[in-house]
């Protein structure tokens, strides 16, 4: 139909304007009715969020996507464009995307008027049918609803109270189509009071004149439940009049977790990358560590994103390494999470605790245990006593993240039973020398993990203390050794 090019062209075809909430109800009903996925991407929510997304645009409401940061609610609020219509008709020249059978400003009300059925149609995509807009407390009405613009009553001889005179915000901009808000409780009173004016009644003061706007719009939200309460800072009007709370959360389990993790990072480099499956479960078990930690605030939660950059900034330091080594692979290895510290520590808001001891403190002693963890599915039943002997009796091995595989197999081999007892579990193939690295990196870390030998600052491993060894489990063995470190 973008070849109709006028009102009267419109009216011939037989073309019937829908409103966006109806629009959106009957093209998901048809997409349910194909098998089509809905918002492809988004993983884990297929039993939790996305029924409770269905059922809100079935019942053409507006509604909050409630949860903390790096729970794919700003990408849900986006896919949503994919339940309109590819196209629909405006009033050409329209600031608010003027239905042509029933045009809602004025100066759509004029060009109908004045043109008839030579009234000039304009086709708008989808994708310029939604506005978003993050809430701060500086945002105004005249940003959300609109204010009086003297040029345009100068320039043309009208009234300030006069409708043509009214620059649009962007809910009216939006109308026809999705207006978004993130973090809806950080608007001010008065612009909430604006909204629900707008959802309800459809009219709204601008610098004093009363103007109606009956906009077709959806409205979606986004907020963190702990300000979306009584004692945060929505107004309950505002809260009665939206219709769905859909509630969002993290990753089940490590397995779901992961699947995210790569489908989002990026790890295509110029060199083959090869991100072995336990590195991969170490990263995720950081994350719900961290969100299960009493030091990090349950509040801001852990995002998602937090594995992500971790992942991304593993398989950077791997790839630095190859290209000081030479190695024509990227694996990485146990060190290399190590030296993805500073993509852990500005994505945990620590409580008193926490800040205390420090973010970096905090986050080492999250990667000694996600890999005790990990460590223990890999290897349960596997003795590693003569390996822990060797330590004791005054052998250390230093594990550079710069180390190539070679010169790391060379210290490795000296650990007595380390390489073979390592590969049973992980069926590694013994040719492949920096997977061979890994691993055992990964072994060593794991009996760090348990406290039967100790990780030095210089990425090294030594005989653990007695003391040390009788406080397993306990965060507090290695801040002495961390002290002017953080």
């Amino acid at each position: 139909m973008p070849n109709i090019g006028t009102l009267g062209e419109l009216r011939a075809s037989g073309y019937t304007v829908r409103s966006v909430k109806d629009e959106m109800r009957s093209n998901l009903i048809a997409k349910l009715r194909s098998g089509e996925r809905l918002f492809p991407g988004i993983l884990g929510y297929d039993e939790t969020v996305l029924p409770q997304l269905v059922n809100a645009v079935l019942s053409k409401h507006n509604f909050i996507l409630l949860g903390l940061r790096g729970q794919a609610k700003s990408r849900i609020i986006r896919q949503l464009t994919e339940l309109l219509d590819e196209e629909i008709p405006i009033v050409a020249g329209s600031e608010i995307n003027d239905n042509p059978f029933a045009p809602l400003s004025a100066y759509g009300r004029q060009a109908v008027d004045l043109h008839g059925d030579e009234t000039k149609i304009d086709w708008v995509h989808r994708d310029n049918r939604f506005v978003e807009k993050l809430a701060t407390p500086d945002v105004t009405i005249a940003d959300i609803i609109g204010d009086v613009d003297p040029i345009k009553a100068a320039k043309g001889g009208h009234l300030l109270s006069d409708e043509l005179t009214i620059h649009f915000g962007l809910l009216p901009r939006a109308n026809r189509g999705i207006f978004a808000i993130n973090e809806l409780p950080d608007l001010a009173g008065k612009i909430q009071v604006g909204l629900f004016n707008i959802m309800q009644e459809g009219d709204v003061q601008i610098k004093g004149y009363p103007v109606r706007l009956p906009l077709d719009v959806l409205l979606v939200f986004s907020a963190n439940p702990e300000d979306y309460t009584a004692r945060g800072k929505i107004i309950t009007p505002l809260k009665d009049r939206i219709g769905a709370e859909v509630h969002t959360h993290y990753p089940a389990n490590v397995q779901l977790s992961s699947l995210i993790t790569q489908q989002e990072a990026w790890t295509t480099r110029d060199l083959p990358v090869k991100v072995p499956e336990f590195i991969t479960e170490i990263i995720e078990q950081i994350g719900f560590e961290a969100r299960d930690d009493q030091r990090v605030d349950k509040r801001s939660g852990v995002s998602q994103r937090f594995s992500i950059t971790v992942l991304e900034s593993a398989v950077s330091n791997a790839e630095r390494r190859s290209l000081f080594t030479g190695e024509m692979k990227i694996v990485p290895r146990i060190s290399d999470i190590y030296a993805a510290l500073p993509a852990m520590t500005g994505k945990m808001e620590l409580e008193y605790e926490g800040e205390q001891i420090g973010a970096t403190r905090l986050a080492k002693d999250l990667i000694k245990r996600a890999s005790g963890v990990i460590f223990g599915g890999f290897f349960l039943g596997i003795d590693f006593e003569r390996a822990v002997q060797w330590f004791e009796q005054g052998n250390k091995i230093l594990l550079s993240d710069t180390a190539s595989a070679d010169e790391c197999i060379m210290l490795l081999e000296s650990v007595p039973e380390l390489i073979g007892s390592t590969l049973v579990p992980l069926d590694i193939d013994r040719k492949d020398k920096a997977n061979v690295v890994s691993a055992c990196e990964f072994v060593l870390e794991g009996l760090y993990a348990q406290n039967k030998i100790t990780r030095t600052e210089d990425g090294g491993f030594e005989a653990a203390t007695k003391a040390k060894r009788d406080r397993r489990g306990m965060i507090y063995e290695d801040l002495t050794d961390l002290e002017g470190y953080n």
